[in-house]
């Protein structure tokens, strides 16, 4: 007699197999890329007036070149004291006739306060490594995010980041506006 060998019912192992793919792709965190957080601007409505001009002394000017080079008001300049550089600008405690003027302003909860009229304006090169205008970003939003912080512990006692109070986080983002320009990637030598 030959001798049969058992057979594994294999009906069910189908529905096991996909109620594992279900499981799995429920309890599966995906890696999200996160990126630059940054407001556009509105759309430009043609009837609107023409917005005022910004004085010179009041703009931050960094350029890039297609060969990763820093050019910061007019001068080489380096990463490494970008960020430095720039809260010196957006601060401007000398009160330096040549940096940005400040304006008196009511903020709730903070009273009257001088808001420097500061803008970082960058430029990049259209040949400009996405590694080196990401590290330009991070340096110019860090000075940013230092004086926040800076501003939040002498007003609230603790930093920005850890801020609670909706109506405190606004203080502070009016007192320290987020104010980098971006212009058009162009052609800026190199």
């Amino acid at each position: 007699m030959a001798r049969m060998t058992p057979e594994i019912n294999a009906g069910s192992m189908a529905d096991i197999a996909f109620l594992l793919l279900i499981f799995f792709l429920v309890t599966t965190t995906m890696d999200v890329d996160t990126g630059i957080n940054r407001m556009l601007p509105p759309p430009i409505d043609p009837d609107a007036p023409e917005p005022p001009p910004v004085r010179e002394r009041n703009v931050f000017v960094v350029l890039v070149d297609a060969q990763d080079r820093l050019l910061v008001e007019g001068e080489p300049g380096n990463i490494e004291t970008l960020r430095e550089r720039a809260k010196e600008f957006l601060l401007n405690e000398e009160n330096d006739p040549n940096m940005p003027a400040k304006e008196e302003r009511y903020i709730e909860l903070l009273g009257d306060v001088e808001v420097s009229r500061g803008i970082i304006s960058l430029q990049n090169d259209r040949g400009t490594s996405y590694e080196m205008y990401i590290a330009v970003q991070n340096e110019l939003a860090a000075a940013v995010r230092e004086i926040r912080d800076r501003v939040s512990r002498d007003y609230f006692g603790r930093a920005f980041r850890d801020l609670t109070i909706e109506d405190q986080v606004n203080a502070v983002r009016q007192k320290v506006p987020m104010a980098i320009s971006e212009a058009e990637p162009k052609d800026v030598g190199g």
